[in-house]
């Protein structure tokens, strides 16, 4: 054998070993309920920054009829207080009154969000498949958890195109 073709043996034997080697400290498998609650986080911290960028133009809105900023936040505050009663089977109150405060609305964000992440992370597997209403559509609560996870991705979309149509650069993009 050449010089050349051990060379090639041993490095063919090399990456062999590395792709089949198992990692010394495998990592567990996340549960679906750590996975929604650290997407919850994601949102929280996204929207939250959102927010605290966005003061002083809570109330700039692209066209009439369009939600406005701050109506967008508020948005997002109510909706995780439905979620989080359909999860818990908790009675809807009264739709809150919008926020306009900055640093209010900033905190209520977070609470709206620490509180569903909370919920979500005391369901049991057998809980996230027990079957729910949202808006009228049958879900499970997992599904419900994703559908309004799908819709609040679209709407801090609509913020971030907020954002930029005013001059303002999102947090996470500098």
């Amino acid at each position: 054998m050449t010089t050349f073709q051990i060379a090639s043996a041993l490095n063919a034997l090399a990456i062999i070993a590395a792709v089949t080697a198992t990692p010394s400290q495998a990592q567990p498998a996340q549960t679906v309920q750590a996975a929604l609650s650290k997407e919850a986080g994601t949102l929280s911290d996204k929207f939250t920054g959102l927010a605290r960028v966005m003061a002083g133009k809570y109330d700039w809105r692209p066209g009439q009829g369009v939600r406005s900023v701050g109506e967008v936040f508020n948005l997002i505050v109510t909706e995780n207080g439905i979620l989080a009663g359909t999860l818990t089977g908790a009675t809807g109150g009264e739709k809150p009154a919008p926020i306009t405060d900055p640093e209010k609305l900033q905190e209520a964000l977070k609470t709206s969000y620490a509180n569903l992440q909370q919920t979500i992370a005391g369901l049991s597997d057998a809980d996230l498949n027990a079957p729910v209403k949202l808006f009228g559509k049958d879900f499970t609560k997992e599904g419900a958890i994703r559908y309004l996870f799908a819709d609040q991705h679209e709407h801090l979309g609509q913020s971030i195109a907020y954002a930029r149509m005013n001059g303002v650069v999102p947090p996470w993009s500098k």
